[in-house]
C-alpha cells in the first residue's frame, strides 16, 4: 500500500517528563571523557560546576527515571505516525545531532521538565527513509531550555519506492572545513575501553553498547561506543580548546555520525574558525577521526562558541 510520507510532517507526539540531578551530571561529564582537572564538570562543589552544554541530548532516552530503562521497549514506541511505514529498528542509524543551548540548565530539575517531539523532515531515497526530528526541552512555567534536531537513517525501509522530499525545520548547516590552510584547533583525545560502560548509565540501555554478540550479529565486530559519547567528547575538547573550559560558551554543536567508533579508539578533531556567528559567538567547522581506524568518525560539525582570549591557535 502507498504512504503519504508528507502526513508525518508536523506531527508531534506526546509530551515526555524528564528530569535531572547532579549526579547524573557528574555522570554524563565521566560518559563524555572528562578529565581530573575539568572541574566544572565533575566536582559538584566546584564554584563554575555546571552540565556540560550537551547534556540535553540523553533526555530523549533517560526521561525522569533514575534507575535503568528496557531498551528494546522505547525503541518501539507506541504511537503510530500517519505516512509512516512500519521500520526495523535494528536497521536505524543515528544520522546527525544537534542541540542549542537557549538557557543555561539548572543542576537539579526538580518535577514538571516536559521533552516535545516533533517530526520535522521526511527524505525517501533508494537506500532507505530518513526522518528528522525538533525536540524541545520546556521548564515547567513553558520556558524552552534546549532546541535539539536529530535525524535518523532507516536502512532498506521502504514507502513509495520514489524520491521524495519534505523538510520544514531543521538545525543550522555547516559551512565546509577550509581544505586550503591548517586547522585552527586541533584536539587529541582517547576513549577508555569501559567509555560504553559509563556512558549507558545516562540512559541509553541499548545492549549493542555492552553485549559484544549483538554487535557482531550487527556487523559491527563486537560493541560500539554511543555516537552520543564521541559527541560529548568532541564537545568537550572545544569546549576546553577554545574557551578555557567555560561552560557557557557553547551555544550550539551539531554533527553528521559517519562511522563507528569502539571503546578504546583514539579521536582527533580538527576544527577551524569560519566567521562570526550570532549573538556575538564565534562560528567553528570541524571533523573528527577515528586514529584507530583511520575513518572519518563525525562530520559536517557545526559550533558557536563565544571565544575566551586564553584560547590558543
Amino acid at each position: 500500500m502507498p504512504y503519504d510520507l508528507a502526513q508525518a510532517v508536523g506531527f508531534s507526539l506526546p509530551e515526555r517528563e524528564v528530569a535531572w540531578n547532579k549526579r547524573d551530571l557528574l555522570t554524563y561529564a565521566v560518559g563524555v571523557g572528562a578529565k581530573k582537572d575539568d572541574f566544572a564538570y565533575i566536582y559538584e562543589l566546584d564554584p563554575k560546576f555546571s552540565a556540560l552544554p550537551t547534556y540535553p541530548v540523553v533526555l530523549a532516552f533517560k526521561g525522569a527515571e533514575q534507575d535503568v530503562n528496557l531498551f528494546a521497549s522505547r525503541a518501539k514506541g507506541i504511537v503510530q505516525v500517519p505516512g509512516i511505514p512500519p521500520m526495523d529498528p535494528n536497521k536505524m542509524l543515528h544520522g546527525s545531532q544537534s542541540v542549542e543551548v537557549l538557557k543555561k540548565l539548572p543542576l537539579v530539575s526538580g518535577p514538571g521538565w516536559k521533552w516535545t517531539s516533533r517530526y520535522t523532515g521526511v527524505s525517501e531515497n533508494k537506500t532507505g527513509i530518513v526522518i528528522t526530528m525538533e525536540n524541545m526541552l520546556i521548564d515547567p512555567n513553558g520556558v524552552p531550555y534546549a532546541r535539539l534536531y536529530s535525524s535518523t537513517f532507516n536502512l532498506g525501509a521502504k514507502a513509495n519506492g520514489t524520491s521524495f522530499t519534505k523538510v520544514i525545520a531543521n538545525a543550522p548547516a555547516a559551512k565546509a572545513a577550509p581544505k586550503n590552510r591548517a586547522p585552527d584547533w586541533m584536539i587529541k583525545d582517547q576513549t577508555s575501553p569501559e567509555q560504553a560502560i559509563l556512558f549507558r548509565l545516562s540512559g541509553d540501555y541499548n545492549p549493542l553498547h555492552i553485549d559484544p554478540s549483538i554487535g557482531h550479529a550487527a556487523g559491527f565486530g563486537g560493541v560500539i561506543l554511543h555516537g552520543l559519547s564521541t559527541y560529548g567528547f568532541v564537545a568537550r575538547g572545544l569546549i576546553k580548546a577554545i574557551t578555557n573550559n567555560d561552560p557557557d560558551a557553547l551555544t550550539l554543536f551539531g554533527v553528521r555520525f559517519t562511522s563507528p567508533v569502539k571503546p578504546g579508539d583514539a579521536l582527533e578533531t580538527h576544527a577551524w574558525e569560519v566567521g562570526p556567528g550570532p549573538n556575538g559567538t564565534t562560528e567553528i567547522s570541524f571533523i573528527t577521526k577515528n586514529v584507530t581506524t583511520g575513518k572519518l568518525s563525525l562530520g559536517s560539525g557545526i559550533a558557536y562558541i563565544k571565544k575566551s582570549e586564553k584560547g590558543k591557535l
